[in-house]
């Protein structure tokens, strides 16, 4: 005798040989011997064979029409031998009622399974639903299979263009348009993006990366909703100043400007003065669901997403030739020994006399001018000298607490696209590109970046007594891998040489910079007791939130500023018909470009110590996956590190750790495959941004 009976939802056939009440043993025809449920038994029968059985009711049951037998299915629950004496003939044979068997169970939306081969047929519009699903599944796999051979063929159906950076990061397999790419992608035996890319669903890879940048942090894009700037209602005093900014030539936010009293007198004050949003506007409203929104301004050649309305920026942007609100910090120091006399916080309206452009300005404030060493023929020279005197004495100070000097061993790069005057766009990824190296501490940027570490480490402090808390940025020490980290309490910042250190000094271009803002206004109009009138109270849950939002979107967005500004130096490289560049040997095999700010891979490097001089032959580079081809043809120098220089590896470190400079002379971040440099610099704005 054998026995038909199912498991698991798959049914088996084989020889009984032995039964009782509750269980059969059973051996399959591969030998293997099973003990079964009585339960589980669906058909016992003397012949066929099982294989024969089965075989023949497979095919009977692919045969079934399941519209009929739905017709003839009684109205109550029912047996499938019932229905095949119905549906065949009143002498159904056991190959006939296998494959009523194997037809019920393998249609659910006609017939619901009720255990132990009873069925009830579904209800009529049940039925319908169902059949309705089955078709629109499969017109939609015909639909995959004719796009997936259109991709194989070299073309981009419509949707799949349409769907393409969620195609590619993040999928959602059940997608007829994903399904297409992955079936395209197995027939062609090549990766998804190399097909599409062959497909053209790829406009260029300018476009590849900017798209994709949007997709993954603009998902609504990038308009602002329709807001006014509101206006300060609060009567500000003018200040008795006059004040002047020094900022690249394309800045639109100019948030800072500084300004110098007392020259001569033996106490001078210097005046650094922050563009007041949080003057206009509080938590909760509008604009500042828009700013927590974007979280920062993005900056990348050519074009940038600033966090705030173009219209609102201008309202608070510290603009030469008017007063502007601003939140002044003054600090008085004795003029002989620069010893910090007094400091003070002010809100107030500041006349600002000057916007100064550092790209304009730098070969002409130069170090010997600003010392006395050559004529200083240009305006705001005696403050302008004042300021480079303070800030060399600022920077001494903080490398003795840090325990070693600042290292500025690398060039900042600036970018900037060969575009038409009128030609408001975004980039289009032809642009002629101008990449040039400025130095890193500069005069007018060692000026701007000391005045900017002097008002947020003070004003990080003057929270803290007020017991109000902020956003600080910290460092537990300078040993490798030891990051900056943002929390609400104050701690030192070993990198930067101080004892604690907030962001307050862009709040028009990073959103935790105006949370620091209305926190120290709060303290300006209620000293200590501001903690009660302070928008963010202390383990305020928002701040936390805020913070972890920040660190997130900064992340991306630096990251996305990185990779574009590659995108636009391996350009240069074709551009300028480069084939070799000198290079200084990392680690790993990653060299860095003397002239541009390129680290890639170059074969022949892994061998050599890190800090070598090297030549290198680049080959074709790939603008979609930013990669670099090249190999190492020579050695330049064989010798160690001159006496009193830092060894390659130490000075890398050191660009890695400094770079603090507030402000968008502070030059563009400079980029590093895996590595970040400026780590806890801000994001400044290039002198291409618009």
């Amino acid at each position: 005798m054998f026995a038909l009976y199912e498991d698991g939802g798959r049914f088996y056939a084989g020889r009984v040989l032995a039964a009782s009440d509750a269980s059969l043993q059973v051996e399959l025809e591969s030998g293997k011997r099973v003990k079964v449920k009585a339960a589980s038994v669906m058909l016992r029968f003397e012949r066929p064979t099982p294989a024969e059985l089965t075989g023949a009711a497979q095919e009977l049951a692919a045969e079934v029409d399941l519209d009929l037998a739905w017709e003839f299915a009684p109205a109550e629950d029912f047996g499938f031998a019932e229905l095949a004496r119905e549906y065949f003939s009143a002498n159904a044979s056991t190959e006939q009622q296998a494959a009523m068997l194997f037809a019920l169970f393998g249609a659910p939306h006609y017939f619901r399974r009720l255990g132990r081969g009873n069925f009830r047929k579904a209800p009529e519009d049940i039925v319908k639903a169902a059949l309705l699903g089955i078709e629109r599944k499969r017109q939609q796999a015909l639909q995959v299979d004719a796009w997936a051979g259109e991709i194989v063929a070299g073309q981009c159906p419509a949707p799949v263009r349409e769907q393409l950076y969620k195609i590619l990061f993040k999928p959602d397999k059940n997608a007829p348009e994903t399904k297409a790419v992955l079936e395209a992608a197995r027939r062609a035996q090549k990766s998804p993006l190399d097909l599409l890319t062959a497909a053209g669903a790829i406009e260029s890879p300018y476009q590849f990366h900017w798209r994709r940048f949007l997709f993954e942090n603009f998902a609504k894009g990038t308009d602002f909703p329709a807001v006014e700037a509101p206006s300060i209602k609060e009567e500000l005093p003018l200040a008795a100043v006059a004040a002047f900014s020094i900022d690249d030539s394309a800045t639109t936010e100019i948030d800072d400007a500084l300004s110098v009293q007392g020259l001569g007198t033996g106490s001078v004050t210097l005046g650094i003065h922050i563009a007041a949003p949080g003057l206009a506007f509080a938590p909760e409203s509008a604009l500042d669901q828009i700013a927590r929104e974007r979280l920062s301004t993005v900056y990348m050649p050519g074009w940038k997403l600033t966090m705030l309305p173009d219209e609102v920026v201008a309202a608070y942007t510290l603009t030469a030739g008017q007063d502007c609100p601003a939140v002044s910090l003054y600090v008085a120091f004795d003029e002989a020994t620069l010893e910090v006399l007094s400091t003070e916080t002010r809100l107030e309206r500041v006349p600002v006399a000057a916007n100064l452009r550092h790209d304009q300005l730098d070969d002409v404030i130069t170090e010997a001018s600003l010392t006395g060493a050559a004529p200083a023929d240009y305006a705001h020279a005696e403050a302008l000298a004042f300021g480079f005197r303070l800030a060399r004495h600022l920077k001494a100070q903080r490398e003795v607490v840090r325990g070693k000097p600042e290292l500025f061993n690398r060039p900042d790069y600036s970018f900037s696209l060969v575009r038409e005057a009128a030609d408001a766009d975004e980039p289009r990824g032809n642009e002629q590109v101008r990449i040039v190296t400025r130095k890193r501490g500069a005069p007018l940027d060692l000026i701007v970046s000391e005045a900017m570490i002097l008002a947020n480490s003070t004003w990080g402090g003057w929270l803290a007594s007020c017991g109000v808390p902020g956003i600080y940025r910290s460092q537990a020490s300078m040993a490798p891998g030891v990051k900056v980290r943002l929390g609400t309490r104050p701690a030192p910042h070993a990198g930067m040489g101080v004892a604690q250190y907030t962001w307050a000094t862009s709040p028009l271009r990073r959103y935790v910079d105006l949370v620091n803002q209305w926190q120290i206004i709060a303290c300006a109009r209620h000293g200590r007791t501001a903690a009660l009138a302070a928008p963010f109270k202390p383990r305020d849950a928002q701040l936390f939130s805020i913070i972890s939002g920040f660190d997130a979107a900064y992340a991306a967005y630096n990251g996305f500023q990185s990779a574009i500004e590659r995108y636009w130096a391996l350009r240069s490289l074709a551009q300028d018909g480069v084939s070799e560049l000198d290079a200084s040997v990392m680690k790993d095999g990653l060299v860095r470009a003397d002239t541009l700010p390129l680290v890639f891979r170059a074969a022949g490097a892994e061998s050599l110590p890190r800090g070598a001089h090297v030549r290198v032959r680049v080959g074709e580079a790939d603008l979609l996956t930013l990669d670099l081809h090249a190999s190492v043809v020579a050695r330049l120098d064989a010798a160690l590190p001159a006496a009193g220089e830092a060894p390659a590896d130490e000075a890398d470190a050191e660009d890695e750790e400094l770079d603090e400079g507030e402000g968008d002379s502070a030059g563009p971040l400079t980029l590093a495959i895996g590595l970040k440099d400026d780590e806890d610099g801000a994001a400044p704005e290039p002198a291409a941004a618009a």
